[in-house]
């Protein structure tokens, strides 16, 4: 049922929609850029915060505008699906939370609310997503991903790993006002070993930034610590250099490794780890090697099977919208040679395909 007791289908009719002040009619305009990637030589390099994203601020950007496209989309007859993608996700963060903070100064309506009670299912969850503050979206993934210590392992090291120290940090203190905990109190009951310290270590947040100096004989004590510790099973040493070490020195110490190891780093975490502690140091080793590459790879893993996994598919299209996504996208058709929108095209089915479509922006030929 939607609000006012209502189907959902009928939510124009509820008193929330009355309330409406009401808006000058125009036609919004829209824009969609078209990105072109056959220029792009990042792809190989993990991007700097915020360049290289499919997502941009609208530069036509009116809140007024889109404010009563959203009221026409949801207080007709029937809800219009179309005009509620085009306009989230043609609007980067910041400007959706201006359009949801007039929505509620006009109509002394929740704009959140307001689309869960019209949508439903998978539309629903994305613009669910769409509409949530970065910050919270990514505390609400952490939250259920150490309530399931499989997803602790994986979906927590991505999140932790992959954000910058001003995004983690306005994360775990959304997660404490959401959930009334510390997220290290979680992490120490929801998890344990060394996947509990690893986790815990990546909260801190306290990663080297790359100085631009290249340290080579640190980089060859690293690996020659990292081999020993592997030898002797001390986990603690490769969750110090995991976390501390800039990803830059961490590049050239995989290869230090290697060349005395004889094996790649990967090798050498399998050999030396188990269960959920392998996993957790597989998955910092590949966001550490190439990230874009690793969502590349996550996401062509989501598409695979019957039925793809929206929750990763939402995840990243949008936490990577406007950061990295299009060297996501450059890394998907290098090695899978097919470009991620013609795979999303062909696997996903629903009303949120045209949404991920929409973020995903463009074809790459």
């Amino acid at each position: 049922m939607g609000v006012c007791g209502f189907p959902k289908q009928r939510v124009g009719r509820c008193k929330a929609a009355n309330n409406i002040m009401s808006v000058s009619n125009g036609r919004l305009e829209s824009s969609l850029v078209h990105e072109i990637l056959s220029h792009l030589g990042l792809a190989n390099k993990t991007a700097a915060w915020g360049t290289l994203g499919t997502l941009r601020p609208f530069l036509s950007f009116n809140v007024d505008k889109d404010v009563q496209q959203l009221l026409e989309a949801i207080a007709g007859q029937g809800v219009n699906q179309d005009t509620i993608v085009d306009v989230l996700t043609n609007r980067n963060g910041e400007q959706r939370q201006l359009i949801a903070r007039a929505f509620q100064e006009r109509t002394q309506q929740d704009l959140l609310k307001s689309l869960q009670a019209a949508l439903s299912g998978s539309l629903e969850k994305v613009v669910v997503a769409l509409l949530k503050p970065t910050a919270q979206y990514d505390a609400h993934e952490l939250r259920a991903a150490l309530k399931d210590v499989s997803s602790a392992e994986d979906v927590g090291v991505e999140i932790l790993s992959t954000r910058s120290p001003p995004q983690l940090q306005e994360c775990l203190t959304v997660y404490k006002h959401d959930f009334q905990v510390e997220i290290e109190d979680d992490m120490r009951s929801e998890t344990s070993g060394l996947l509990r310290d690893l986790l815990l270590a990546l909260a801190k947040g306290t990663r080297e930034s790359y100085s631009g100096i290249k340290d080579y004989n640190l980089a060859e004590q690293d690996a020659q610590a990292l081999q020993e510790a592997g030898e002797t099973g001390t986990g603690a040493t490769w969750i110090m250099i995991f976390t501390q070490r800039n990803t830059e020195h961490l590049n050239r110490v995989f290869d230090e490794y290697q060349s005395h190891s004889g094996q790649v780093i990967e090798e050498g975490i399998r050999n030396c780890f188990h269960g959920s502690a392998q996993t957790a140091l597989l998955t910092l080793a590949s966001v550490i090697r190439n990230t874009p590459l690793y969502f590349a790879e996550k996401l062509h893993q989501a598409l695979q099977g019957t039925e793809p996994n929206h929750q990763v598919l939402m995840r990243i299209l949008i936490s990577r919208s406007e950061t990295d996504l299009l060297s996501i996208r450059a890394e998907f058709k290098k090695k899978f040679g097919k470009s991620l929108y013609s795979s999303l095209q062909e696997a996903m089915r629903g009303d949120c395909r045209s949404a991920l479509l929409a973020l995903c922006r463009a074809e790459d030929i």
